[in-house]
């Protein structure tokens, strides 16, 4: 295959979209030892498929991905929009949501361009050839294949940052059975250096060190990934965030590039879609919840997990006036929902709530929740 063929894939890229591409020869990634390494320290939590065998398989080998795989596209879509109201993000009523989700989801912007970009590939190289599309959903190794292929490099906080663009970029691979020239890499990519902002400011403490993420301890993976109970020790330092983390992007030096250029899917309807009232949050029913959520990436955890999000959030800000929609929550169908609000109620520590969680416990059946609520009574002044 020639260059010409790869510039004009690039040129076809662009045209659908997306803001960077690069080609690699589908390989092993280079950083299959350090995953399993951390696979080995249970740094992935309850993500329990990132270490099954047929998913090892495919991380380690392309080719059993797509038989005859030669070549591996990768494509990065900017989702910077600017920065929203500071004062709407420093207000501890609002429950935060990363930037990535202020919009529309993803999957549904990135893959259908992808298969078209795959379509037009098959079309235009002829013969045989096959391809298959991912966006953050196969076992593949997706940042390592988009450093080899120049998008960027890794950074301390573990995420691809280009550049002159930042790290705000959704990332897309196309593997192919046609061999396309790749990509030479700049030897002179820059890193981090001695920059160690990022794991200085997590919350959590979530990096055991540089370049190594321990997932239990992410605010990403606390309010989306996890299923189960959000460990009581790291509640209180998880701040009012509902859905993912932006604090290590945030800090990067590199994020002062990042375009702002966002498609207007990946921008928020309003501002409000970037920081909801944390009361609103806590009020939803499924109903309001499918409506609300119904074309957003949020609504993959359903409703019982963001409003356990929402409990924390509620109280870490400590206000009152969210004591009325919690105690609303001790009857929750849910018992995470329940056991949170309880959790929250605590933290708040008003005398009111004292009666209900009283009555919450004497009905109540599931074991953590009574913790849950013992723990609570215990602050506000119960027996």
């Amino acid at each position: 295959m020639s260059d010409e063929l790869v510039w004009r894939l690039k040129e076809r890229a662009r045209e659908l979209g997306f803001s960077m591409i690069g080609v690699v020869e589908a390989r092993p990634g280079r950083r299959m030892a350090a995953y399993m390494s951390w696979l080995a320290n249970g740094y992935q939590g309850q993500m329990g498929y990132l270490s099954r065998p047929d998913r090892l398989a495919r991380r380690r080998d392309p080719k059993v991905i797509l038989p005859g795989v030669k070549s591996i596209i990768c494509v990065g879509l900017d989702y910077s929009t600017g920065a929203a109201p500071a004062g709407l993000l420093a207000d501890p009523g609002r429950g935060r949501i990363a930037s990535y989700a202020w919009g529309v989801d993803y999957h549904g912007v990135m893959l259908p361009r992808l298969q078209q970009l795959a379509d037009w590939l098959e079309h235009t190289a002829g013969g045989d050839v096959a391809s298959k599309v991912y966006v953050d959903t196969g076992a593949i190794l997706e940042r390592d294949h988009a450093e080899s292929a120049g998008l960027g490099f890794t950074g301390k906080n573990t995420m691809l940052i280009a550049p002159r663009a930042g790290s705000w970029l959704f990332l897309g691979e196309l593997l192919t059975t046609a061999v396309l020239p790749p990509d030479e890499v700049q030897p002179s990519m820059p890193g981090c250096g001695s920059c160690t902002r990022c794991l200085e400011v997590c919350p959590t403490a979530a990096f055991p060190e540089p370049y190594v993420l321990d997932a239990r301890r992410c605010i990403s993976y606390l309010t989306i990934e996890l299923k189960d109970w959000i460990p009581r020790l790291l509640r209180p330092l998880m701040g009012n965030w509902v859905f993912g983390c932006d604090i290590c992007q945030e800090i990067c030096p590199f994020n002062r590039f990042a375009p702002g250029k966002a498609e207007d899917v990946f921008r928020p309807s309003d501002w409000e879609a970037a920081a909801p009232s944390i009361i609103e949050l806590l009020a939803l029913d499924e109903e309001g919840f499918a409506r609300r959520f119904a074309a957003s990436p949020i609504k993959r955890i359903k409703r019982h997990r963001l409003v356990r999000n929402a409990c924390v959030a509620a109280g870490n800000w400590g206000s009152p006036a969210a004591v009325g929609p919690l105690i609303s929550l001790l009857g929750d169908d849910y018992a995470l929902v329940r056991g949170h609000a309880a959790w929250a109620l605590g933290k708040i520590q008003v005398g009111d709530a004292q009666k209900a969680l009283v009555q919450a416990r004497a009905k109540e059946s599931n074991e953590t929740v009574s913790a849950e609520l013992s723990l609570a009574l215990a602050v506000v002044g119960g027996s």
